[in-house]
């Protein structure tokens, strides 16, 4: 595995992040806000935010933006692996479609995309910067970051989650046992991506992570699920 594959399931692992935007109000300064966040399938990252925001503002005006996000699970702030996202952020055009997706997520936003002052904006990295640990530190080659087979993967998406949570329910409660030391008797696949699946179990989400990436989705992968850490 690569760093650019190892940033990627960083990012994915995780949920929010601080958004820097450039700032109108202040001639241009960097203004930063924590976003929730959704990793895409070909790595670019969707956030819902309001027209009221004084982010939203900010890439109204100029779309240029970063986006940091940590190892939440690490109390090591200085040597903890953390992702910077350096990218432009533009209005998403398919709301319906995004918001299925990111609901699953976060299924709180379902008040705010009732809305109508909240919309999708999706940030398209330019560069990223990776740090993975004390002395493991790199700028992202983004040709190694893309994921091929991204549009494949969005159709086939909802076919493998149904056939997951139906016919392999016993699979996934044995994976959180294995990999997170959760026991739990309802357990629902929510997000299937190149690089892993995403389970939610209550309130919490849990990332399992392939042992590598995989080129393209396939029942397969949910019948003989073998993850790694």
């Amino acid at each position: 595995m690569n760093n650019a594959h190892e940033a990627r399931r960083m990012l994915r692992a995780h949920r929010y992040g601080a958004l820097s935007t450039l700032s109108i109000k202040f001639d241009g300064y960097p203004f930063g806000s924590i976003t929730p966040y959704l990793v895409d399938h070909d790595g670019s990252l969707l956030i819902l935010i309001s027209t009221l925001a004084e982010h939203t503002k900010n890439i109204q005006r100029d779309h240029r933006v970063s986006l940091i996000t940590h190892d939440q699970h690490d109390p090591h702030i200085l040597t903890q692996g953390r992702v910077t996202v350096v990218g432009n952020a533009d209005p998403e055009p398919k709301r319906e479609q995004a918001g299925l997706r990111y609901l699953r997520y976060f299924p709180e936003a379902q008040a705010y995309l009732a809305m109508h002052d909240f919309s999708f904006f999706r940030i398209r990295p330019v560069a990223i910067r990776y740090i993975g640990g004390f002395g493991k530190i790199h700028w992202i080659n983004m040709e190694n970051y893309a994921v091929v087979q991204a549009a494949t993967f969005a159709k086939h998406e909802a076919e493998l989650l149904a056939e997951a949570n139906t016919r392999q329910q016993v699979v996934l409660q044995k994976m959180l046992r294995e990999h997170h030391c959760v026991n739990q008797a309802e357990v629902q696949a929510i997000g299937l991506d190149c690089d892993g699946l995403d389970v939610r179990s209550g309130e919490q989400i849990w990332r399992l992570n392939f042992p590598e990436t995989i080129t393209g989705p396939s029942l397969d992968v949910l019948a003989s699920l073998k993850m790694g850490g």
